[in-house]
């Protein structure tokens, strides 16, 4: 259950973060070929796949859309979002981050019966392209929740702060919006050039708003994506989640996921700069 990439103006962990579990290198390290077995055993791999979806939030961050970058905007999206790349960065990392015994506490869980089937569901809810639906049906599902006065609402509360206990996902979205609309500014995409502290201050502002829909929008997407696992499960999976080496491991694959989505971003505002309407590359 990594954090799941909230589509649109959102997301992605402050590089401080990463660097600095990146530093804090284990005594050693797992191999290649069992992190490979790990993102496709914890679902991870699918996760970093889904991230080529949030390419289509770019042109929206920066008040356009994307056929303002022409008919081959697709194909660049996807380009510099690719999955083999990004997979290969996350397994780069996690070889120097990712403790033997980290990968093998999280891959026993998620090999489990229960752990599969957690993970088809997530799995699942990754790929969805159109996320209104999830939405509002997760929001729906939250709605009888309280109505009816359910402990599975708070079970579902307390599985989502299991893997965000730093608030971290706040910072993370800042962050991402710091660097792909600076790296968009410098590219020349903007008409005008953007003052970085001035940006910094004014998403500081809407701190408290966006924390708030964070969590709305991460409890209609759990409400939505575990509706078929029972609350006992769920109340295993959150105990589960709760466990130290779990947290370490949960740490480093947010971390992962949220620098590769930020650089990727960066990597796109600077090929935003060479697209138009009309033009193919």
């Amino acid at each position: 259950m990594t954090i799941r990439v909230a589509r649109g103006p959102l997301l992605v962990m402050a590089l401080s973060v990463l660097l600095g579990l990146v530093l804090a290198v284990p005594s050693k390290a797992a191999d290649r070929d069992r992190l490979e077995a790990f993102l496709d055993v914890t679902g991870f791999g699918v996760a970093l796949d889904s991230l080529t979806l949030s390419a289509a939030e770019a042109p929206k961050m920066l008040g356009m859309q994307a056929s303002d970058f022409g008919s081959d905007w697709e194909k660049v999206a996807n380009d510099v979002f690719d999955t083999d790349e990004m997979r290969n960065t996350a397994l780069d990392i996690l070889s120097q981050t990712l403790s033997d015994k980290g990968l093998a506490h999280a891959a026993g869980f998620y090999a489990s019966d229960l752990g599969q089937r957690l993970v088809a569901v997530e799995n699942a809810a990754h790929m969805v392209e159109d996320d209104s639906a999830k939405r509002e049906d997760g929001e729906d599902r939250v709605a009888e929740m309280i109505r009816a006065g359910d402990e599975r609402l708070e079970v579902l509360k307390e599985l989502n702060a299991a893997v965000d206990q730093s608030d971290t996902a706040v910072r993370a979205i800042q962050e991402v919006q710091v660097r792909f609309l600076m790296a968009a500014s410098h590219a020349g995409v903007l008409d005008r050039s953007i003052d970085e502290q001035s940006l910094r201050a004014l998403l500081k502002e809407g701190e408290d708003e966006l924390r708030i829909e964070l969590k709305a929008g991460a409890l209609a997407n759990a409400a939505h994506t575990y509706a078929d696992i029972s609350t006992e499960d769920l109340a295993a999976y959150r105990d589960a989640l709760e466990h130290p080496l779990m947290q370490r491991v949960y740490e480093l694959m947010n971390a992962v996921q949220f620098e590769i989505m930020a650089s990727r971003y960066e990597r796109l505002a600077a090929r935003m700069a060479d697209l138009h309407p009309g033009q193919e590359l």
